[in-house]
């Protein structure tokens, strides 16, 4: 009898924009790793974050899935259904005093922080909440706050499936981080922490930007009692500047290399070329792939995709 005990990837695209090139490589190598492995993919719709989200964004993602060929077996799973989940956690962070209710502005914490911090991660939190005890919301009236997540000064490390050992301090990320937002909902570390544990996640694979976000999810795993998954990250799609895909690029959007006639097979075989699975850019379909799949020769350099290359598989530039 087949057991149910294996791997389980997910693919968990956020519905705040268009899908392009860099989205298509993180979710193959996602996607390859987890059928490589006989294991199961999970879809999961990440609009948590309900001010960016665009309409028609998640329908779109699917398509685009859809035309990659990257099948799932469960989903799509949309995260803003699960709040009683994603409640249940935080109350025991509540009770645990894990938390406390944090009334400090964006702009209380940078005239406050001197602290040095890690590019893009924003002041470190100066503590100035962190007298409190949960308790203490019931006393703070129609004050706006968010539940801040006690890290104090703890360092974390980990083995990432592709960049080896990582450590990182979390004050240099920040310190003490938002689980929850003001406006009463989950802020994303939360979220996807709770949701990949119940849904039996065993491998995260994403973007090496998410890197930061690993510490603050290993220390809630660890709160809430729950096991983490293998984290893998891998480089980023950048454009010819170092900077990430944008309009100032070229369109690498799929729907409109979809619109223009460029096949499924053809967007793979330079996707594939980029992870060091072709010695050159030529159409190839997702079965080859499976048995060319190898982690270890992607190149630990960002992806630079330039106007060349789109011209290349046929898309304007």
């Amino acid at each position: 009898m087949e057991t149910h005990a294996r791997i389980v990837g997910r693919l968990a695209p956020s519905p705040t924009g268009i899908q392009h090139v860099g989205n298509a490589r993180t979710y193959l190598v996602a996607w390859l790793s987890a059928r490589k492995q006989n294991g199961r993919v999970i879809l999961r719709i990440e609009d948590i974050d309900s001010p960016r989200i665009k309409p028609g964004a998640a329908e779109s993602v699917c398509e685009d899935l859809r035309w990659l060929g990257l099948d799932w077996d469960v989903g799509p799973i949309v995260q803003t259904t699960r709040l009683p989940f994603f409640e249940a956690a935080l109350e025991r962070l509540k009770a645990d005093e894990r938390v406390y209710p944090c009334t400090c502005t964006r702009g209380d914490i940078e005239r406050a922080a001197s602290a040095p911090h890690l590019e893009h991660e924003g002041p470190v939190y100066p503590g100035t909440c962190a007298h409190r005890r949960a308790a203490d919301a019931n006393a703070l009236m129609d004050r706006p706050f968010a539940w801040r997540m006690r890290v104090g000064d703890e360092t974390i490390t980990y083995e990432d499936g592709f960049q080896g050992v990582v450590t990182i301090k979390l004050s240099e990320l920040g310190g003490d981080f938002v689980v929850w937002k003001s406006a009463g909902t989950p802020a994303y570390q939360l979220a996807v922490v709770v949701d990949d544990a119940e849904q039996g996640v065993t491998e995260v694979i994403r973007g090496d930007d998410l890197i930061p976000s690993t510490p603050r999810q290993i220390v809630l795993y660890r709160a809430l009692e729950l096991t983490p998954p293998r984290f893998t990250h891998v480089p980023l799609v950048v454009g010819p500047d170092g900077r990430r895909l944008a309009k100032r690029h070229g369109d690498a959007r799929l729907s409109s290399l979809r619109a223009v006639g460029v096949s499924r097979e053809t967007l793979l075989g330079l996707l594939a070329w980029s992870c060091g699975w072709l010695e050159r850019i030529e159409p190839i379909d997702l079965d080859e792939l499976l048995g060319r799949f190898d982690l270890s020769t992607i190149p630990k350099t960002p992806f630079v995709l330039t106007p060349a290359l789109l011209a290349a598989i046929g898309a304007p530039v």
